[in-house]
């Protein structure tokens, strides 16, 4: 399959179809640490708010470098491949404020086999190990899934009408798309987590929803 350019222009094309997805190995664990520290995985989306793993810590953190964005088409959760929404990947450039949650070692290929199954139905994601900036001080290493740029799925920074339009009328699996930017945005307040990007999205969903 051609691959995405990485350049963050503005675009408009509907991407092609989803890959096939292909068996998935059982992931290598982190080696270069101490049995007894924890292992670290960094949250920007719904993973902050619903893990759904174990873990013995969690808290605010930054990681720079790396932004979130609604940049990733939605074929399966949000969207299908004939009309696909959009949902969150953390792309390059900037800064990003999210969750830091440490886990056991012994946890560590359970959890990753979890979020791999979770987070690359389609293989969009890839799994990262970024540096991470705790809020109670220190800078760790956190596993963390980052858009890839030569996936189909990968939108870049669209035109703000456009990715508006794929949210207001994207439904999948999960539901409907502009349920999904709500939710975000709730959960980001929640948190105390500003982004302004994203309020004026949902403001241009919403007046596309209006009679």
């Amino acid at each position: 399959m051609p691959a995405k350019p990485a350049s963050s222009r503005i675009r408009n094309a509907k991407p092609p179809q989803p890959p096939t997805k292909a068996p998935r190995a059982r992931p290598a664990v982190t080696k270069s640490r101490p049995a007894s520290s924890p292992v670290w995985v960094f949250g920007y989306g719904s993973l902050m708010w619903n893990p759904g793993f174990p873990f013995r810590v969690r808290e605010a953190a930054l990681t720079r470098g790396w932004h979130r964005a609604f940049c990733v088409y939605s074929h399966v959760w949000r969207g299908t491949p004939e009309r696909p929404g959009l949902v969150l990947g953390l792309d390059r450039g900037g800064s990003c404020r999210g969750i830091a949650f440490a886990i056991d070692p012994k946890d560590e290929a359970d959890v990753l086999a979890y979020l791999d199954e979770r987070e690359r139905v389609t293989n969009v994601y890839v799994r990262k190990r970024l540096a991470v900036d705790l809020a109670t001080g220190g800078t760790v290493r956190a596993w963390s899934y980052v858009a890839d740029r030569a996936h189909p799925q990968y939108a870049g920074k669209l035109a703000p009408e456009h990715a508006a339009t794929l949210i207001a009328h994207g439904v999948g699996r999960g539901g409907p798309n502009p349920e999904y930017l709500e939710n975000t945005i709730q959960h980001l307040d929640q948190l105390g987590i500003p982004e302004g990007p994203l309020h004026r999205l949902r403001d241009r969903v919403r007046r596309l929803a209006l009679p």
